[in-house]
């Protein structure tokens, strides 16, 4: 099958400016470097025409030899314009479908569809663009096909809609506008301000000469107000609609006010999930849920974030939620903290920073005013003439150094391991024993001076073995090997009893690929 045919304009336009735009600033740069050249203007204009009719005419080339064909085992997909690329993506290892449509593709009633399969990294499928009837067939006729079901649909199939499956979340209104305003997506910060800055008439220089170095002048507050409204109501418009439904052994979603977003988490699948709350949403009793896929990691899917199971709730309805998603029914946790000195050691660090930057900023104010032979004047000169005051921020380095050590710690039951970190957003990872893959220890120069090691519980899924993975960090080294031991453990005993349980489904799709062991490089 091919592709649809406004996927050749919404892919040769893009292409066709971008060449045109480099052969009008190749031409432009070698006009004005190479003397007498003639008639500079027809070239240029050449180049930007022939830049363009070549990206359009290889994006018309791609479209006519790109083809894809859903079989009853494999997903098959052939492109390439100058070398020809054959895939043939099995359907049991097709983790997650995504179907994304921002606003003009929903007026046009076309979808991209991305195809992810196990081991996350890049979407290993990525359709762009079909009709959105037939990224739905594909949606369904793939998850029919991984249930093992014929390749003809039923009458079920073909009815099958919202109100057959089992509504599990809906965000209200009253969560949205909260989500937006306790949780503001801060990678639309740098556009807000591109557009708030003029818009209020503000200019950096005179911000920051209202500001002073101790306060917030009228502009900035309102420059402040506008960017945290503006960061809110991007949050809300990603989460707009938000339902999460139960079909079977599948959750399915649905979001977006502008682009809209629809797909699959499959239950089996799932490695770990996460519970996590920043400081408002914390002082406000909410929370936030997020599943990692062996397909992909939370907030790395097509759509930016569409494996956030419950994006904001009561922070006991979270965790009932999370208890009921298919082996992860684990009890109250019972933290265990790092040692004290770890503690110190996030003083120490922490001192250290502001001792950093207040010598830099006396560096600054002494090295430039010696330059030029005077006191620097201006705004900057301003500043820099209270580089003194990052040592105010010492005061409260006991207080963020004891945060940062409350907020860490791990709890290992018999059949899952939980950690938790961080005191801005603070992350409780759940991992059950029998999805961890390797059990990781480190331990860094600094660490290793103090008798301090990290541990990280890794999956199938890419997330683990980052920093925002499951991880007990900062702990006394005999402590984290006998928890490496620990979980080495209860992984062996979780899936002993699993085989005996069950002992078809130990298959390389449900048990985890022992290989390779565990890793200590302590």
């Amino acid at each position: 099958m091919k592709l649809h045919q406004l996927s050749l304009v919404f892919r040769a336009l893009p292409r066709g400016v971008q060449l045109g735009s480099f052969g009008f600033f190749a031409v432009t740069v070698v006009t004005t470097t190479v003397a007498a050249v003639p008639s500079w203007f027809a070239l240029t204009v050449a180049a930007t025409i022939g830049g363009f009719l070549a990206g359009v005419g290889y994006e018309f080339l791609y479209y006519r030899r790109f083809e894809y064909e859903l079989t009853a085992d494999t997903l098959d997909i052939g492109s390439g314009v100058l070398s020809r690329r054959e895939r043939e993506i099995p359907i049991r290892r097709i983790q997650n479908v995504d179907i994304s449509r921002g606003i003009v593709q929903r007026a046009l009633s076309i979808a991209a569809v991305g195809i992810e399969t196990a081991g996350g990294g890049e979407t290993e499928a990525d359709l762009r663009y079909v009709s959105y009837e037939e990224a739905k067939r594909l949606q369904r006729d793939i998850r029919r096909r991984k249930r093992g079901a014929s390749d003809e649909p039923t009458i079920a199939d073909e009815d099958e809609n919202e109100s057959q499956g089992e509504l599990l979340f809906a965000l209200t209104h009253r969560n949205l506008v909260l989500l937006g305003l306790v949780a503001p997506d801060l990678r639309a910060l740098l556009p807000v301000l591109f557009f708030a800055v003029p818009t209020l008439g503000i200019s950096i220089p005179e911000l920051l000469a209202e500001s002073g170095a101790f306060g917030v002048g009228p502009r900035g507050a309102a420059l402040a107000v506008v960017s945290w409204v503006g960061t809110a109501a991007v949050t809300a418009a990603r989460y707009y609609e938000f339902r999460l439904t139960r079909f079977g052994d599948e959750l399915r979603y649905e979001r977006g006010l502008l682009s809209r977003y629809d797909g699959s988490i499959p239950i089996d699948k799932i490695q770990q999930i996460d519970v996590r709350e920043n400081v408002l949403m914390r002082r406000l009793g909410y929370g936030s849920l997020a599943v990692e896929t062996a397909g992909y990691t939370p907030g790395e899917g097509p759509s930016g974030g569409s494996e956030a199971a419950i994006p904001l709730a009561e922070r006991g309805r979270v965790l009932d939620f999370a208890r009921s998603i298919d082996g992860f029914a684990f009890d109250e946790p019972a933290f265990s903290h790092p040692p004290s000195r770890a503690r110190r050691r996030y003083a120490v660090r922490y001192a250290l920073v502001i001792a950093l930057v207040t010598g830099v900023l006396y560096a600054l104010d002494t090295g430039l005013a010696t330059a030029v032979g005077r006191p620097l004047g201006g705004n900057w000169g301003t500043i820099l003439e209270f580089w003194y005051v990052p040592l105010v921020a010492l005061a409260v380095v006991p207080f963020a150094a004891h945060y940062k050590w409350c907020n860490r710690g791990y709890d290992v039951g018999a059949e899952h391991v939980l950690t938790r970190n961080g005191f801005w957003r603070r992350t409780i990872a759940v991992v059950p024993a029998y999805r961890v893959q390797t059990v990781i220890q480190t331990a860094t120069p600094f660490q290793r001076w103090r008798s301090l090691a990290s541990v990280a519980i890794d999956t199938a899924g890419s997330l683990s073995v980052t920093d925002r993975g499951a991880r007990a960090v900062d702990f006394d080294a005999n402590e984290a090997t006998t928890l490496r031991e620990t979980v080495r453990r209860r992984l062996d005993e979780s899936l002993a009893l699993r085989r005996d349980v069950s002992p078809t489904n130990d298959s390389a799709d449900d048990v985890p690929n022992r290989a390779g062991g565990d890793e200590d490089h302590a």
